[in-house]
Order: C-alpha cells, then structure tokens, then sequence
C-alpha cells in the first residue's frame, strides 16, 4: 500500500489539522526523528502553504487546531504545537497551549526547528528571499560560485540537500556539492 493511501485510511481522507477533504498532500514533518507514516500528515493546501510561508498566516484558520491538537498521532500533535507557538501572540492560541500536552519525546521533536525560542540572540539563517532555513532543507544555487580549494565553480540552480546550519554564524550554512563539503553564504541561495 502506498504512503498516500496509507494516511488517506488513517485521517479519513481529510486534512489531519483542519478536517477539509480537497486538495490533501503528505507533508514531511521537519526534524522527524521517525521515518514512514509516523513522519507524516496528511494536510490540505491551505493548511500547507501556511506551514511553509509564515507571512500568509491567517491566524482564524488555525482555530481549528482546537480540535487536531487533541490527536493521538504525534505527527500532527507536533505540528500543532508548532502552530500555536508560531501563533501565541495572538492569545488563543497560548490558551491552548497552556492545555496542550506532549509526552517528553514528542516535546523534543516539536522544539527541534527552534519554533518558540524567545532568545533574541538565537540565530536565524534566512535565504536570499528571507525564508527561514532549517537544518535537513534543500536549497538551490543563485549564482554561480567559485569553490575555493576544491578548484570547481558551482553553478547557479545547483540543489543542495539535507543542508545543515553553522551555529555561530547566521550567513553561513554548510551542503555538499560535487562531493566537497562546503561552507555556503545564505545571500546565494534559495529555499526550494
């Protein structure tokens, strides 16, 4: 059976955060310490671009959440929890919460992106166009660049997967190309 048809059995075939029945997708829970279905949801297009584009929230759609957030799935008891932490200065959502519990693990699993870190100090790596980037992202070359050392140029619209982040730099980030690790500035790339 499919992944596709799997979820589809387990949610009902609706949106496992807000209970729609068009226009589903998997989504891939970043940072998942689980693989297959339990690293998964099923979500509508909505619900997806909202995840993904944090400026295109629409606070009043995730009212739901009063619902899924009680799932038993963790998949989507962390995403939930990402929402209304993304959400909390609206006041509802830290109503919710303050009611919303999370076994130990899947508490870790949901703070692995650094939603909800209030120190200002933390850093942020952002692409070229300002989008969040998070350890385990591809993103793609803007421009071509000079390897220095590894005698190669990267060429623009190179993918580079599964990037990590460098932890005291928030311009840096480090992919492999052509098989070199490298260190990448985060003004040449763009989150894909």
């Amino acid at each position: 059976m499919s992944k596709l048809k799997e979820l589809q059995e387990r949610s009902g075939s609706i949106c496992e955060l807000c209970a729609v029945s068009e226009n589903l997708h998997i989504y891939d829970i970043p940072m998942s310490p689980n693989v297959g279905l339990d690293s998964s949801i099923l979500i509508c297009t909505t619900c997806k671009d909202q995840i993904e584009e944090p400026d295109s929230v629409d606070p009043n759609h995730w009212r739901c959440l009063n619902d899924s957030m009680w799932s038993q799935i963790p998949g989507v008891q962390v995403v939930s929890w990402r929402m209304l932490t993304r959400l909390r200065k609206e006041g509802w959502p830290q109503d919710l919460l303050d009611m919303l519990y999370l076994e130990d693990e899947t508490l870790q699993w949901a703070k692995a992106t650094g939603e909800g870190d209030e120190d200002s100090s933390s850093i942020k790596h952002v692409d070229s166009n300002g989008t969040k980037l998070i350890s385990g992202d591809t993103v793609v070359l803007i421009k071509d660049l000079n390897v220095k050392g590894a005698g190669f140029t990267a060429k623009r619209g190179t993918a580079v997967r599964n990037i990590s982040l460098v932890h005291d730099n928030s311009e840096h980030i480090e992919g492999r190309i052509s098989g070199q690790h490298i260190v990448i500035l985060t003004k040449y790339v763009k989150k894909s």
